[in-house]
């Protein structure tokens, strides 16, 4: 394979994507999760705005693997590897709707440190379109950790 960035480097960012990979498809998890099980007087504004989430969630997982496999590299896909990859923690129980919330802003903002992380062996490969799959899915998280945060605000 030669698309202009070497074996060892290609290695490495795909390693950093499926980290990125495992958090979304956690954080994908975790706020499916929240949809069917959210109470409370913020009901319907939760239930939608989180399928929302979970719906461009989703979306999002498919793209970040088919980058790694564009690298060729196998990417991940068991709840085993996403245990073993991901840094957002589990939730125990159904938590109520504020915490919920809160839950998914640390989720988010997981991720996002996450794709940060691995902008020092994209940019050092010249590996435009990582960097690029990493820019747009920033601001995603970012936006989206806002707008939950917006809602613990009294």
């Amino acid at each position: 394979m030669d698309i202009g960035i070497n074996e060892k480097d290609r290695k490495k960012i795909a390693e950093g994507l499926s980290r990125f990979l495992a958090d979304t498809y956690t954080l994908y998890l975790k706020t499916h999760f929240f949809h069917w099980n959210v109470t409370g007087p913020q009901f319907r504004t939760l239930h939608l705005m989180f399928e929302e989430q979970y719906n461009e969630l989703w979306l999002a997982v498919d793209l970040v693997a088919e980058r790694i496999r564009s690298l060729d590299v196998y990417a991940p896909g068991t709840y085993k590897d996403f245990a073993k990859l991901t840094s957002i923690k589990e939730t125990d129980g159904v938590p109520n709707a504020q915490e919920m919330i809160r839950e998914l802003v640390a989720g988010h903002e997981t991720v996002v440190r996450t794709a940060r992380s691995i902008f020092p062996v994209v940019e050092k490969a010249s590996d435009e379109a990582s960097a690029d799959l990493l820019t747009q899915r920033l601001q995603l998280h970012e936006k989206t950790a806002w707008m939950l945060r917006s809602l613990l605000e009294k």
